[in-house]
């Protein structure tokens, strides 16, 4: 199987995924989503950002490579009764079966930055972009000391190298690297744009619940955790872990949490 494939079924995302609803449609109603646009959404997941743009009007096609996150998706837009979205399974890398110049915006947040073949996403995006369309992606940034690039810091240091060759999803959030990749690609310097926003993780238990979701259903954490188990450290990954949720948590109810994550929003307009 597809190693990223298996990363992202290996949990079920759709528990993370609740804690982070509000920020997806508040993320959509900034990018001025309405009736009449075709939409991309990829590394959709179950739909976090993809529900919010169809109940705006667009005609909305999700894409992930989790066979479990695309059926709870397609589950999830037949609830809202959105005819007008659907989701199926594909590899960002490779965006077969879609046409060129076929969308008005592709919105990829905290999605696409963890497919393979970096260049071939970032060809992939703009290829299936009207000219004039918008390609956004809200990535991860590294060495930032919010929330999630901490996780994936924490989960690195108790997990095994990565393979030869393999190239981190991190570098997503590296401006110069992000141009780099869609100059490569055909858009000019001057066509992308990038402002670093907050997404906020709202969950209506207390920080250690949410530690545990990531634990149990977070692909990156249940192999760092894995790993750490061979060797009798999976206590201090959680200790690690229950500590950074904790301290970054501004809910003023202790029993629920609330933790803003910056990000990397990156804006290309395809040429």
């Amino acid at each position: 199987m597809n190693p990223n494939k298996a990363l992202w079924e290996k949990g079920d995302f759709t528990r993370i995924a609740s804690s982070m609803r509000e920020s997806g449609d508040a993320l959509v109603e900034s990018l001025g989503v309405g009736p009449g646009m075709k939409v991309l959404d990829l590394g959709c997941g179950d739909g976090t950002t993809a529900i919010p743009e169809a109940q705006r009007g667009a005609e909305v096609l999700g894409v992930d490579i989790a066979a479990n996150l695309v059926e709870a998706a397609n589950r999830r837009a037949r609830e809202f009764g959105l005819a007008n979205c659907r989701f199926q399974e594909g590899d960002a890398s490779n965006l077969e079966g879609l046409a060129d110049d076929s969308f008005d915006l592709v919105v990829s947040i905290f999605g696409a930055m963890f497919a393979p073949r970096p260049m071939d996403v970032a060809r992939e995006m703009l290829r299936v972009t009207k000219p004039g369309g918008r390609v956004v992606m809200g990535n991860w940034i590294p060495g930032d000391p919010t929330l999630v690039a901490q996780i994936l810091k924490i989960s690195a240091a108790f997990s095994p190298p990565p393979p030869e060759g393999f190239v981190s999803p991190m570098l997503w959030g590296v401006e110069d690297e992000v141009a780099a990749r869609f100059g490569a690609a055909g858009a000019p310097r001057e066509n992308i744009a990038f402002a670093r926003e907050t997404y906020v993780f709202n969950y209506p238990h207390q920080p250690a619940a949410l530690v545990d979701a990531f634990r149990d259903y977070y692909g990156p954490t249940m192999n760092a955790f894995e790993a750490a188990r061979k060797d009798g450290r999976d206590g201090a990954l959680l200790d690690q872990l229950y500590g950074l949720f904790e301290a970054q948590n501004t809910s003023a109810d202790k029993g629920k949490t609330s933790i803003p994550a910056t990000f990397l929003k990156v804006t290309v307009t395809a040429p």
